[in-house]
């Protein structure tokens, strides 16, 4: 779904600080790096309709590798509510942080990530609003070839998705059983989440990483690339669904490593 205002010129994406991540990506970089460097906590937080426990695959490869991790768990009823969860949970580490947003997180993390404790922002297939703009905004005028969201009215302001239809939108690359059980345990977003609007977006400041999710169904390519590019992220592409965290859990703790691996160089470097 790509928003009128999400319509970029094509060119490179902007180099960040001194250093490239290219060249950060491995263990011994880090390891170097963490010399003189603190090595930030990751927080993961969740998007809607899921609630965080779908982050499990993506924090045990993390924790296997040596990352300290923490996973939010966002009530998604409004964009302040679930900025003052993931700011409770980042205040209560003692170093820096990176912090990681799906879908709806994107836009929770680009609010909550000007607090001088986060080093970068890692976005999974997720919105990137700037100031002014909501999740709903950014959904607007989808192009001509993107998918119906099969959004249903939950109750009292919150929204679901079809559960008939969740699997084909949401989740096509993750097996069958599961697919069923996330659609059957869906959290329901708030309108006022959908709806809030940024007020200092983190990633004009901050580095920031994209994964974009090449068979999301949710957000197409386009609208992610769009986001991206207006963000000057370093970007990864993969075959994958909009829940690409839950099918590719290795290739989405990759994209976070590699970043907080690239902050630290950016941090030695300074």
């Amino acid at each position: 779904m790509q928003s009128q205002a999400l319509v970029f010129s094509s060119g490179v994406i902007a180099e960040r600080s001194c250093f490239d991540v290219r060249h950060a990506t491995d263990r011994s970089s880090v390891r170097e790096a963490s010399s003189s460097t603190v090595r930030p906590t990751v927080i993961l937080v969740n998007g809607g309709f899921m609630d965080a426990s779908r982050w499990q695959g993506v924090y045990n490869i993390l924790r296997e590798n040596g990352h300290a991790v923490r996973i939010v768990q966002n009530p998604t009823t409004s964009l302040a509510d679930d900025v003052a969860v993931t700011r409770r949970v980042m205040e209560m580490q003692d170093g820096p942080v990176i912090l990681v947003g799906h879908s709806y997180g994107g836009a929770v993390i680009t609010e909550v990530g000007n607090d001088p404790k986060v080093m970068g922002l890692v976005y999974v297939a997720a919105f990137v609003p700037d100031v002014g703009e909501s999740v709903s905004w950014l959904m607007k005028d989808p192009s001509p070839d993107a998918a119906v969201l099969p959004i249903v009215a939950a109750h009292e302001g919150f929204l679901l998705l079809d559960r008939t239809e969740f699997a084909a939108s949401f989740a096509a690359d993750v097996d069958a059983e599961t697919a069923r059980s996330m659609a059957e345990s869906q959290v329901p977003w708030g309108e006022e989440a959908l709806n809030g609007t940024v007020t200092e977006a983190a990633w004009r400041t901050k580095p920031s990483w994209y994964l974009v999710a090449a068979d999301d169904k949710m957000i197409s390519a386009r609208a992610q690339w769009a986001m991206a590019k207006r963000a000057r992220s370093t970007v990864t592409e993969t075959g994958g669904s909009h829940a690409v965290y839950v099918s590719k859990p290795a290739v989405v703790a990759a994209i976070i490593a590699k970043a907080a691996s690239g902050v630290l160089v950016a941090a030695k470097c300074a």
